[in-house]
């Protein structure tokens, strides 16, 4: 049987610079029966909506130093945790998992909430979760701002990236496909110039307090189609499409440590239309998790990027 756990509210407690109202909102678990979805909700939506998307392992905290600059620019900024992460529902069998479930839970999210006028803010699992949702559901959004993300094509470059998966990306599949058990902050802290401190090491720990808990993480890596014939190339390879034919304003702004995703920056930018319409920068000083290592730089080009779209 699968069981559904639920993170303890204590280990949220007296996060450093969290301190945001959690909120929920029930999505689909087929058999399970609903699962409970946490996400932030901060701010008006003065000027429209940023929807900021987590990748693996982390969670919404990631996005704790950018709420604030987007709220104060007249932002409603809604941060959800994906199912298996954060303080939302765990189910407990890795073969729950999919590509598929991933996106349908945040378009429910997206469709419950009636989000509309939204910027899309993804990093990580993050691009490949919220550009599908976005393929699905094109009207609803104003624009993107992409960091340290992709979307696996399968295809040759300029399409697609070369040497796809790389000698990066397909150990750290294999490593998750073998392992029971993931150390989560330290896998962050891998990919940082400068390691963060320990309270901050221990929040990220905070929504897994044992293995049980842990599954949707290394679930989701395992997830990432690595060849043309592989599940979900087709799915993202239609998502493509879209964003062939998405003339809304596309922003970049990737980190200049990170070379697992380095080289998705340019296919953004030379296939999406709305690329043009952009400002691009390049984040110094930080590796993958590049809200963490230079959140307050991250958050001043995001506010830049939205104030365009006046």
């Amino acid at each position: 049987m699968t069981d559904v756990l639920r993170t303890p509210d204590e280990r949220f407690e007296g996060l450093p610079g969290y301190g945001f109202e959690p909120r929920y909102l029930m999505v689909d678990g087929g058999a399970l029966g609903p699962l409970r979805m946490h996400y932030l909700d901060e701010g008006e939506a003065r000027r429209g909506t940023v929807l900021m998307v987590h990748g693996e392992p982390s969670w919404s905290f990631l996005y704790r130093k950018m709420i604030g600059p987007a709220v104060d620019a007249g932002w409603r900024c809604i941060v959800p945790d994906h199912i298996g992460f954060g303080r939302s529902d765990k189910p407990t069998d890795r073969g729950f998992y999919s590509a598929d479930k991933f996106v349908a839970w945040l378009r429910a999210l997206v469709e419950q909430l009636d989000l509309r006028d939204v910027v899309l803010v993804c990093q990580d699992w993050g691009g490949p979760i919220g550009l599908r949702a976005l393929s699905e559901m094109p009207e609803r959004f104003a624009g993107v701002f992409a960091t340290n993300t992709l979307l696996p094509n399968a295809e040759e470059p300029p399409r697609g990236v070369a040497n796809w998966p790389g000698p990066i990306v397909e150990p750290w599949v294999e490593f998750c496909r073998t392992s029971t058990d993931l150390n989560v902050s330290e896998t962050i802290a891998a990919t940082f110039v400068n390691r963060p401190a320990p309270d901050v090491l221990a929040a990220y720990d905070a929504p897994f307090p044992d293995v049980a808990h842990k599954t949707a993480t290394l679930a989701i890596t395992t997830l990432i189609p690595l060849s043309a014939e592989a599940e979900g190339i087709a799915q993202n390879c239609k998502a493509w499409e879209v964003l062939e034919r998405f003339d809304k304003p596309f922003a970049t702004a990737f980190s200049d440590a990170d070379p697992s995703t380095a080289p998705w920056e340019e296919v953004f930018r030379s296939r999406v239309p709305g690329a043009r319409l952009a400002p691009h920068v390049r984040i110094k000083g930080a590796g993958h998790f590049v809200q963490e290592e230079q959140g307050e730089a991250l958050a001043a080009a995001l506010v830049q990027f939205l104030e365009t779209l006046e």
